[in-house]
């Protein structure tokens, strides 16, 4: 397998804001010889941690069982408060970038890349779905905004609007008190015909970031015609991650996110394929 970290920032020749983090890990299969050209889809994966932290229960345990189904996976340590937002969107862009324009050297599929979050995280990855097209990111990258346009995001648990059921710390970290940003920020207000199609899950009675994010951003997919699916889970704590004794939380019912989530990528073309096939 191989193994690195990156430093995205040096790597795109910008400076790192103050205290900022920005650094890409690899979790790629070794090449097997006996499939010369196999391309691998990829997945990176976003942890919460409300905007304050990176959550280690939602980054590498949840790559390694994307690994373990056939992906290239990577994790992302964003920037977290005191950094501001765009910080984390751009990361969030220069991270999609990397994965495609390494995609020779992973052995990546790079039109099959898929960005997965949670919580806070679920927030970052929803953004980098639906306004991957903000003018600051394309103008810090110099390249082209479809660029970092994920081919799919899966939203877990999300933080998505800052309205009556926002989970108000996530936005406080993000936002400070620019009241006009968290309304910019408010996703399910950004979804367009161009945001790409998205998994979501979240379990009925979670008591940090309402199901009622889920729904709306759900209800925003079908009013602009974005292929969804959604699944609200009867029961369980915030935070769930895979829902296995690794993550502290066992839940056997929200296990299923897993899955179900596989198929629905798989259907969308997310799967190992030969480079000479179309």
């Amino acid at each position: 397998m191989l193994a690195e970290k990156i430093d995205l920032y040096k790597y795109y020749g910008l400076k790192r804001p103050e205290g900022g983090a920005g650094y890409l890990y690899t979790y790629i299969p070794s090449p097997m010889p006996c499939y010369p050209g196999r391309l691998r889809p990829a997945m990176l994966v976003l942890g919460g941690g409300g905007y304050a932290y990176v959550s280690e229960r939602e980054t590498e345990c949840v790559a390694l069982q994307f690994l373990a189904k056939g992906f290239c996976a990577f994790t992302l340590d964003y920037s977290v408060a005191p950094v501001r937002y765009p910080a984390q969107l751009n990361e969030a862009a220069m991270a999609m970038a990397y994965v495609r324009e390494n995609a020779e050297k992973f052995g990546t599929d790079a039109a099959h890349v898929a960005v997965i979050g949670f919580s806070a995280g679920g927030h970052l990855a929803a953004m980098a779905g639906n306004i991957w097209n903000e003018e600051n990111v394309a103008e810090k990258l110099g390249k082209p905004a479809s660029f970092f346009r994920p081919d799919a995001a899966v939203l877990c648990y999300p933080v998505i609007s800052s309205g009556e059921k926002s989970h108000g710390g996530s936005f406080n970290n993000l936002c400070g008190d620019d009241a006009a940003l968290k309304e910019r920020l408010s996703v399910e207000k950004r979804v367009t015909p161009e945001s790409c199609p998205a998994f979501i899950w979240a379990t009925a009675d979670d008591g940090a970031v309402p199901s009622e994010n889920s729904l709306l951003m759900a209800a925003a997919y079908k009013k602009q015609g974005v292929p969804f699916e959604l699944h609200i889970f009867e029961s369980g704590v915030h935070g769930l991650s895979v829902a296995t004794e690794e993550t502290g939380n066992v839940n056997i019912p929200v296990q299923q996110w897993l899955p179900m989530c596989l198929t629905w990528l798989k259907n969308r073309g997310f799967a190992l394929r030969d480079e000479k096939q179309s």
